[in-house]
């Protein structure tokens, strides 16, 4: 078994996941503010086709700002694994190696750290948005009932 392989499978895999989770975050926070933006409540007739139409895509945001924490720590126990099976394999080594090993695998919690923080913030703050929006949807509908 060829563990340089492994370890770089797990390192690029691991990194490779969250940098396309953090993307897409991002580009969905952007894409649901451009929306909001040009959006008329006034064109709404019934409350759930608004609901439906401002949550679009909220869900995986939330996702990936819950889940990247997760995917950085299995990044992480896979390159604790792969370090201790390098220890266990080779008669010498020395502590600089491992603690460099060691070091590396830690990068990947630090990753998923990076992007679920930003991603909770993108969500959150688009879940204060959507709670604006509907209430200014109800506040014109008393209104165009009162008239």
């Amino acid at each position: 078994m060829n563990i340089g392989l492994v370890k770089e499978f797990v390192d690029y895999g691991t990194i490779g996941t969250l940098g396309l989770m953090s993307f897409l975050s991002i580009w969905l926070y952007i894409e649901r503010l451009l929306f909001f933006r040009k959006l008329d409540v006034s064109k709404y007739k019934k409350k759930q086709q608004l609901e439906i139409d401002i949550t679009k895509n909220i869900s995986i945001i939330s996702s990936f700002g819950a889940n990247a924490p997760y995917i950085g720590l299995l990044g992480t126990v896979f390159g604790i694994i792969i370090t201790f099976y390098t220890m266990g394999m080779s008669s010498n080594i020395d502590a600089k190696t491992i603690m460099a090993s060691l070091a590396l695998a830690l990068k990947a919690t630090a990753m998923g750290l990076i992007v679920a923080i930003p991603s909770m913030m993108f969500y959150n703050h688009l879940a204060r948005k959507i709670e604006v929006i509907i209430a200014l949807w109800e506040m014109r509908k008393e209104d165009d009932c009162e008239s």
